[in-house]
């Protein structure tokens, strides 16, 4: 496509999601795809990115710096900043993903959330889940994809690895710094950490 055309076209797209009610923050910084769909009541912070076939509901957040493709983003659900939802991600009802959060061919359920730096790929993640700072879903072993199962209630402490495929049950907790391997029972905790050792009067060698 030629710029100029491509010009033409992202003024066009901007003045039709205007007129239909689209609150844009710096309009002139956030490009569209000619098959973006854009529910009611939905602000659009500047410099984000729609690829192809999103699809968005009402009530919606899009902070500043966030790409999307292919994916859908259901009602009353806050994007970013610096957020990338990739192909095949559908964000339910009421989620939250923060800054920093790479989400990609993965559901994340109602009013869970993902707030800062993490990546889930290939995951299903329940309602009402903290899935905490730096956590990775570590989805591929150098040959194939796994998935990860994340139920309702549960709580992920922040720097956690799951390694898939995995199952975390309903209501159960992981401890912050855990590579978890194997399956996690309903209402447990599940933490892999060694112990601290201290030195007592410790001097610093010269």
């Amino acid at each position: 496509m030629k710029p100029l055309n491509s010009h033409k076209i992202q003024i066009k797209l901007r003045s039709k999601f205007f007129k239909a009610g689209v609150k844009m923050l710096g309009p002139e910084t956030i490009f569209f795809s000619k098959d973006t769909k854009i529910g009611k009541n939905v602000s659009i912070e500047p410099y984000v990115v729609f690829g192809p076939k999103v699809k968005i509901g009402n009530n919606v957040i899009i902070k500043s710096f966030s790409h999307l493709e292919a994916c859908k983003i259901e009602n009353k659900v806050e994007v970013g900043p610096y957020a990338r939802i990739r192909p095949e991600t559908i964000l339910k009802e009421g989620s939250k993903i923060g800054n920093f959060v790479e989400v990609k061919k993965s559901t994340i359920g109602k009013k869970s959330k993902v707030n800062h730096l993490s990546y889930i790929g290939d995951t299903e993640i329940g309602k009402a889940v903290n899935v905490g700072a730096g956590t990775i879903t570590c989805n591929y072993d150098g040959i194939k994809k796994s998935k990860t199962k994340i139920k309702d209630k549960v709580f992920i402490g922040s720097n956690t690895s799951l390694v898939a495929p995995i199952i975390i049950e309903n209501e159960s907790i992981v401890g912050a710094g855990s590579v978890i391997t194997k399956n996690v029972t309903k209402k447990s905790l599940a933490l892999t950490r060694s112990l601290q050792t201290e030195i007592k009067n410790y001097k610093r060698k010269k």
